[in-house]
């Protein structure tokens, strides 16, 4: 599929790109404080993001090699990309990244939509979540709030409470907001009893008038 090759060549792309790093941790210890390195640590972290699904075996291990001070976190979380890479390469992912990833979805809401009908409530509360957030970083972008702190993403409840603070919306739009993104966190670490299919219906539809009633 053209969405799974998009995605193994970003990783390849990264994975090249650090590898004299990743081999000489020389750079680590030099005067010349280069930051070539710290930024494709963050690239490569962004990229197995992108493309590894939440709670996999690729997301626990990319949580661990942030614990990991560079040079090493480099080095662990290169490691972590040549697996999901290779994986990605061979097929060996699950269903619900496959259909995730099929060119069939043209944006998030339509994986989502998919994934429900399909009987996969859980993966489509992950994917509706994401769609909100990735919404709620264009409004940032758009209304000219900040997206980053010292070079790190904002977190989506930050963003959220920048875009009321902004005046974007208001607080009963920024506490349904919080609660949707609640809904997604229950699915993306686990807690599958805690919602129920129609809730995830509420959500995908919830999401959808947002985007309409705020359009980025």
């Amino acid at each position: 599929m053209a969405g799974i090759e998009k995605v193994v060549d970003q990783l390849n792309f990264l994975i090249k790109a650090s590898e004299n790093y990743a081999q000489n941790d020389s750079w680590y210890f030099s005067n010349t404080g280069t930051s070539d390195p710290v930024v494709l640590c963050n690239r490569l972290e962004s990229a197995v993001e992108r493309a590894a699904w939440p709670g996999s075996s690729y997301m626990k291990q990319l949580d661990s090699a942030r614990r990991l001070h560079q040079p090493a976190r480099l080095l662990e979380v290169r490691h972590v990309a040549l697996g999901l890479r290779d994986d990605l390469v061979a097929g060996w992912v699950e269903t619900v990244v496959e259909l995730v990833h099929a060119d069939t979805y043209s944006d998030y809401l339509e994986m989502a939509e998919g994934l429900l009908a399909k009987g996969y409530k859980d993966a489509a509360a992950v994917i509706a979540g994401t769609s909100l957030e990735v919404h709620v970083r264009a409004l940032c972008v758009k209304n000219g709030v900040t997206t980053a702190v010292a070079g790190k993403p904002k977190k989506a409840d930050t963003m959220n409470a920048d875009l009321k603070k902004a005046g974007v919306y208001d607080g009963l739009r920024q506490k349904q907001i919080t609660a949707w993104m609640d809904l997604r966190n229950k699915a993306a670490h686990g807690n599958y009893s805690d919602y129920t299919k129609d809730d995830v219906r509420l959500l995908i539809d919830g999401v959808q008038s947002f985007m309409t009633n705020y359009p980025a």
